[in-house]
């Protein structure tokens, strides 16, 4: 066979479903192979697009996702999503095609070094210099992909290799990921730490969800009496409703949740990444304790020197020390924290001005959406909204990029969401700003036959930056701009458009659009100013008591 097709047989024993990505000279022959397959090719419109489903894709299902693109200027479309599903802890394998070998020593139409470029943005990458070691190729790279930390691998194929003839067969996948099993000295330890404590936090990262220890960690905390804040990509860790649920932490120094945190003499980090949240916003004095407990060491950095590190599966983990552990006094859960966020919610829900602010867009959105269903938010002024008030209720129902976090991700990360979840309901928020950036995968959605929710807060500018420059300096520089008209660009696509002209008819457009058979585009107006008020913000020290 060809070794085109034997890539092909390789990513069907890896069990891919789909490949993301646009036709190109030098991927002629993977594209051929690939018609006798029954992987999917799903062309994109471009390639930033398909990495950033290839992203959301790998994110929501724990197996990696895959992109293709040509050489050149195909490849170098691609690595804002590959970093993006890099720092997001996403599990994707990028395959870009490459002219001949013998080319490659001198100047040549669109050659340029693509595993170098792409190296700084992967775990691991390669050039296929010969077709007999593909199999090994592929299986390396699926493996370094989806295991902890995952992130990004990169194969790059010449088009003569690509053709060349060979002989020989998959890898079989055997191993399962190896992940150590916490030492009882270790447990003992950090037991003995958290019965010591008096006013004790978790702070729950997106690890968590990765382990599939949300129901773990809930236990934990309800049995310990231990209130749980997570980081942005973490939402979900823990369910909202539950009493000790602190929402999510990450929006500034002096939030709400930061102020808890201040109180608190041991911080019990579970599964938590220092991409998602820098730990000097809180623990800028370097005093407090810190508990870490994950599959994988902590990061070094010097506002993160913990004191004991449990290292192994996080459900034994914690489930090994809700046993052990013995609480000496009651806890004293940070109620009034809880409340201030919840309360600005209901509040909202409420409000009736026009344009409508963004807390009551949040809020209406997760009055319409069942708990299983997907929120994904682009990056923008909303994204700190839904991270904010957005109540979560499963695992991986609220998909925020905040790792590499990139704007454009949402209507891609919706396609994408539909394809693993065809059977939920589907919302992406994106900015004005954002949407523009990756609007032409309207089409893809349109030819996929896919429907889902694209909610656009239109403000006519790139909000959140703005909103930081008059705070800092009194004044915006070069953010504002003008829009088509998203109801009607929407439409010329072929998918149904809606416009909000009062802060009362929302949500009715909401469950009205989630009944559509196609993508469904809203305009929505949006106060930008909430976004000044919510960027300068000071909270007051709570005490951390009922």
């Amino acid at each position: 066979m060809k070794a085109s097709d034997l890539l092909v047989k390789c990513l069907e024993n890896e069990g891919v479903k789909y490949i993301f990505g646009i036709p190109g000279e030098e991927n002629l022959d993977i594209l051929n192979s690939l018609l006798d397959s029954h992987i999917q090719f799903i062309t994109t419109r471009h390639e930033q697009g398909a990495a950033f489903m290839a992203n959301v894709y790998g994110r929501l299902t724990g197996k990696a996702g895959v992109c293709l693109s040509t050489l050149g200027p195909g490849a170098t479309n691609l690595v804002t999503g590959i970093a993006d599903a890099n720092l997001d802890r996403a599990p994707l394998v990028a395959i870009t095609g490459q002219t001949s070998l013998d080319r490659m020593h001198k100047e040549s139409h669109q050659y340029m070094n693509t595993v170098d470029v792409f190296r700084p943005v992967t775990k691991w990458n390669t050039l296929v210099h010969t077709p007999e070691i593909v199999p090994e190729v592929v299986r390396k790279a699926f493996k370094i992909a989806q295991m902890e930390k995952p992130g990004t691998t990169h194969i790059d194929i010449p088009e003569d290799v690509a053709k060349a003839d060979i002989l020989g067969q998959p890898i079989p996948r055997k191993e399962e990921f190896h992940v150590p099993h916490p030492t009882i000295e270790t447990l003992k330890i950090a037991a003995r730490m958290i019965s010591d404590a008096r006013y004790p936090i978790i702070l729950a990262g997106n690890g968590v969800l990765r382990a599939r220890a949300a129901e773990a960690l809930t236990s934990f905390a309800i049995k310990l009496d231990i209130p749980v804040a997570t980081t942005f990509m973490g939402k979900g860790a823990i369910p909202d409703d539950c009493p000790l649920s602190l929402l999510a932490i990450g929006l500034q120094d002096n939030d709400h949740i930061s102020c808890g945190f201040d109180q608190a003499d041991l911080i019990i980090s579970v599964g938590y990444d220092l991409v998602e949240y820098h730990p000097h916003n809180w623990n800028p004095f370097k005093t407090k304790r810190v508990l870490h407990i994950d599959t994988t060491p902590s990061e070094v950095d010097a506002y993160y020197n913990v004191d004991l590190e449990v290292i192994g599966k996080i459900t034994e983990t914690l489930n090994h020390l809700s046993r052990m552990t013995r609480i000496k006094e009651p806890r004293h859960i940070i109620s009034l924290l809880r409340n201030s966020v919840m309360q600005e919610c209901k509040t909202m829900s409420e409000d009736r001005s026009f344009p409508v602010k963004p807390q009551k867009i949040v809020c209406d959105i997760r009055q319409v959406l069942g708990p299983d269903d997907i929120l994904i938010s682009d990056v923008g002024a909303h994204k700190l909204w839904v991270s904010r008030i957005y109540p979560v209720y499963k695992p991986n129902t609220c998909i925020i990029s905040n790792g590499f976090a990139s704007m454009g991700i949402a209507l891609p990360g919706a396609i994408a969401a539909k394809l693993a979840y065809p059977e939920r309901q589907v919302i992406a928020i994106t900015g004005d700003g954002g949407f523009l950036m990756n609007s032409q995968e309207l089409e893809t959605a349109l030819r996929l036959g896919i429907s889902f929710v694209l909610l656009i807060v239109n403000d006519n500018s790139y909000g959140v930056i703005k909103a930081k420059q008059i705070n800092t300096f009194g004044r915006a520089a070069f953010v504002d701009f003008t829009n088509p008209d998203f109801v009607k660009y929407a439409e010329s696509f072929g998918a149904k458009g809606y416009y909000v002209k009062s802060g009362s008819e929302l949500k009715t457009i909401l469950y009205d659009a989630l009944k559509q058979q196609c993508p469904t585009v809203i305009d929505c107006p949006v106060e930008y100013k909430e976004n000044i008020i919510l960027t300068k913000k000071i909270s007051q020290h709570i005490p951390y008591a009922k």
